[in-house]
């Protein structure tokens, strides 16, 4: 288990097109990846189970804790990045509830465009 962080002060500001934005990078395939978002209410939980593929989780807002297979839970934050290698147990878990993207490929690289999470 990994942790990046994509939050805006990691960011870059895009001007082009007239724009003014800030940009985190995320990730990039080329493969092909299944993207989703995952709704925990109060006491929520996904499972304890392996990742079928390398699975990256990007919490969105609220907080939870996530461990792998040891019995240590890590708490995070909106801004935060997980990532779990294929075959990785892992479990996510909130007690208030928290929203989040899954990426999920055969190819992902957090790593080419996020800071770890210091």
């Amino acid at each position: 288990m990994e942790f990046y962080t994509f939050n805006k002060n990691r960011g870059k500001k895009i001007p082009n097109f007239n724009s003014d934005f800030i940009m985190s990078r995320i990730i990039h395939t080329q493969k092909e990846a299944q993207i989703g978002c995952m709704y925990l209410e109060k006491n929520g939980i996904i499972g304890y189970h392996q990742a079928t593929v390398p699975q990256l989780l990007l919490i969105l807002n609220g907080e939870g804790y996530v461990r792998n297979g040891d019995d240590k839970y890590f708490k995070v934050l909106p801004g935060d990045a997980v990532f779990w290698e294929k075959d990785e147990w892992h479990e996510t878990k909130s007690d208030n509830g928290l929203t989040a993207i899954v990426i999920e490929s055969e190819e992902l690289n957090p790593a080419l465009f996020m800071s770890l999470k210091l």
